[in-house]
């Protein structure tokens, strides 16, 4: 019998031993494929031990009972091994880190609202659709050519012999991987995930409990310090979207930035203002921005959502209570905020004006809810206007959001912004995100360009408004994604300091800030947590009683 089976398949040994082969090509150019957020594309490697590995045991099995469950199981692994590295992709290249499941599950509405604000809905759900076609197709893939194989597979068979070196093969480099030499370009992409994984889940599980003790110990503590050194002093912080050290220090951007820096040097000089300029690392890449709002106002570093939201498990004093403390109102203006966001109660602001509550009469442009101009104009006539006390205030700055498309002029008579109907006359004007985004070269400018624009808007605002008891803040959130900084970018933002008084920047002066608009480097040890600390050392009860 086993001669009469081994006979029969050396007859028709070409149409297993292919499928087998073309079997192994599947899976080891889909395993490979978990290696392309690493390598920005497939990289050096050649060849995956796991495809070896289930290749040679799924040659063996065929036509044996249960290995249609486990060819339906292997496919649906491999199908949710690949589904991770495209998310891997995506946290790279927006957030400049690997996925981390401990973290990024809770990220998924964020990208697909993101998506659908920068191009439209129907391309968001095109996307998600195709992604989920692709890996369906994978998946079927595999299992069809499992199954595909023929019913039995003789051991001492060609095919047989083949299956059987296969899996060995794949056991050998699996399980003596720390013994063996290293072969070249061979490698365990599957387990090197999964790994992975494993790590940064437990590495989350740690965080979670050091952080939270830390938020105990600190908020049993109290870190709350009046500001009363600025008591008379309104103090307004404009985070300017995207705005990081790469459309100051990148040579495809300088051209389009610099100039704007400079006019806002200029332009504070003529109005009897002081400048400082300094660099702070933001706690995020690419996105996430309430992490580096967070980090500014509590003075501790926010890196993921995660500390986030053990934050505000806790009642942390934070900038709004030092302010509070000296007298100030407080205020915050959140144009982006569009879903309800209970989370922004938490910080204790007075004033909370998210989109709904700003009466803007003019038209979204793609993401951006309202122009730069618009927020300016209406916190100056309304929130700063009726004021019943010294502001603090905190402004979120998105027209430098992506897609960068439409880019605004900066009107020159403020008077006639009012409730922003002004701004219909650009509704659908130039081209649509999607003409643009189908050329990468013109996305950056765009997006030097929408810096500039939010860099000019603040400069025409400063100069028309700010007065001898006006502190202005400008910092960019954090640093662009990946395809606008390139790799391993810094993470530092540009911060600027303004006011009439220039005994105020002395402070930052101490922490390496410089005279004029531009930074003095792009490298920096220091972050955007730390500015908390400056201004209670700098402005805090304890100083100014000690100076009394």
């Amino acid at each position: 019998m086993s001669n009469a089976l081994t006979t029969r398949d050396n007859t028709t040994w070409r149409g297993p031993l292919a499928r087998l082969l073309l079997l192994l090509c599947v899976l080891n150019v889909g395993l490979l494929a978990l290696e392309l957020a690493r390598h920005d594309g497939f990289g050096p490697n050649r060849l995956a031990l796991e495809a070896l590995l289930l290749t040679g045991a799924f040659g063996l099995l065929a036509g044996r009972k249960g290995v249609r469950w486990l060819a339906f199981g292997t496919a649906g692994v491999a199908t949710g091994l690949l589904a991770l590295a495209l998310a891997d992709a995506l946290a790279r290249y927006s957030l400049n880190r690997p996925l981390n499941l401990g973290l990024d599950l809770s990220l998924i509405a964020s990208v697909f609202h993101l998506v659908a604000g920068n191009v439209s809905t129907a391309a968001a759900w095109l996307a998600a659709l195709l992604a989920v076609v692709a890996l369906l197709l994978f998946g079927g893939a595999v299992y069809w050519l499992v199954r595909r194989l023929p019913a039995r597979i003789a051991f001492r068979s060609l095919t047989g012999g083949v299956a059987m070196v296969l899996l060995l093969a794949g056991l050998t480099g699996l399980l003596g991987r720390d013994l063996l030499p290293q072969l070249p370009r061979v490698i365990t992409p599957a387990w090197t995930m999964l790994q992975d994984q494993a790590h940064w889940v437990e590495r989350t599980r740690q965080e979670r409990a050091d952080f939270s003790a830390m938020l105990e110990r600190r908020d049993a503590a109290g870190t709350r310090q009046g500001l009363t050194g600025l008591t008379e002093t309104d103090v307004v912080v404009g985070f300017i979207e995207s705005y990081g050290v790469s459309a100051v220090f990148d040579e495809r951007y300088a051209p389009i930035v610099v100039p704007q820096l400079d006019d806002l040097e200029r332009r504070a000089e003529a109005a009897g203002l002081s400048l400082v300029s300094g660099t702070v690392n933001a706690p995020v890449f690419g996105g996430q921005s309430w992490l580096a709002h967070a980090s500014f106002l509590t003075g501790l570093w926010i890196d993921s959502n995660l500390r986030y939201e053990l934050l505000l498990q806790t009642r942390q004093d934070t900038l709004v209570d030092d302010f509070s403390a000296a007298g100030h109102h407080t205020a915050v203006l959140m144009p982006a905020i569009t879903m309800p966001w209970p989370e922004g109660r938490w910080y204790g602001f007075d004033t909370l004006l998210e989109a709904a509550d700003l009466p803007y009469a003019g038209p979204p442009f793609n993401w951006v809810t309202m122009p730069d101009q618009y927020t300016w104009s209406y916190f100056q006539e309304t929130v700063r206007a009726e004021s019943p006390r010294p502001l603090f205030a905190k402004l979120a700055l998105i027209s430098s959001h992506a897609p960068w498309v439409p880019i605004l002029p900066v009107i020159e008579d403020w008077s006639s912004i009012g409730d922003g109907e002004i701004f219909m006359q650009w509704e659908g004007k130039g081209e649509t995100p999607a003409s643009l985004w189908r050329d990468h070269d013109r996305v950056r400018e765009h997006f030097a360009r929408s810096v500039a624009y939010s860099l000019e808007v603040s400069a025409s605002y400063m100069e028309r408004f700010m007065d001898q008891d006006t502190l202005l803040i400008l910092i960019g959130d954090h640093q662009p994604a990946r395809m606008i900084t390139g790799p391993d970018p810094s993470a530092g933002v540009p911060v600027h300091i303004i006011s009439a008084d220039p005994r105020q920047l002395e402070a930052f002066r101490d922490q390496g800030f410089v005279d004029g608009g531009m930074p003095p480097d792009q490298f920096t040890e220091r972050s955007m947590a730390d500015i908390r600390g400056w201004l209670q050392q700098a402005f805090g009860t304890s100083k100014s009683s000690t100076e009394d």
